[in-house]
């Protein structure tokens, strides 16, 4: 079996990019592969706002990534700059800059680039899902 390092680079609602990372990775797990990590970088961050909200009849991506790293125990990490830039922070980042509240999922946390080239180095395969 292999090992996955996931780039994912669309916002949920904007592109397919995001949506097609996430059907991805089910398949891979049912199959038995590994996701060594997911990297959400430029307006992919907006994936792990605690704040989307999408209408009743959509299917709620932010969510559903949510619960696949809750149940698979996956490391999902945010890029730091981009989710900063975009308005997405944790309650360290939050209190570092002074700003009044933080929205990123618990499931998911804050990196930098780093972390997605130690994720190159030791996946097996690399696949970036952008718009």
């Amino acid at each position: 079996m292999s090992s996955f390092a996931l780039m994912i680079q669309g916002a949920p609602y904007s592109s397919g990019a995001a949506l097609s990372a996430f059907r991805f990775c089910e398949a891979a797990l049912a199959g038995g592969h590994e996701i060594y990590r997911l990297f959400f970088y430029q307006d992919g961050v907006h994936n792990a706002s605690a704040l989307c909200v999408p209408p009743q009849d959509e299917f709620h991506l932010p969510q559903a990534w949510q619960q696949l790293i809750r149940q698979h125990k996956l490391d999902a990490v945010v890029c730091v700059a981009s989710a900063l830039k975009r308005g997405i922070t944790d309650s360290g980042e939050a209190a570092r800059y002074q700003l009044p509240a933080a929205n990123l999922m618990a499931e998911f946390t804050i990196g930098g680039l780093g972390v997605w080239m130690d994720a190159m180095a030791k996946a097996d395969r690399v696949l970036n899902f952008a718009p």
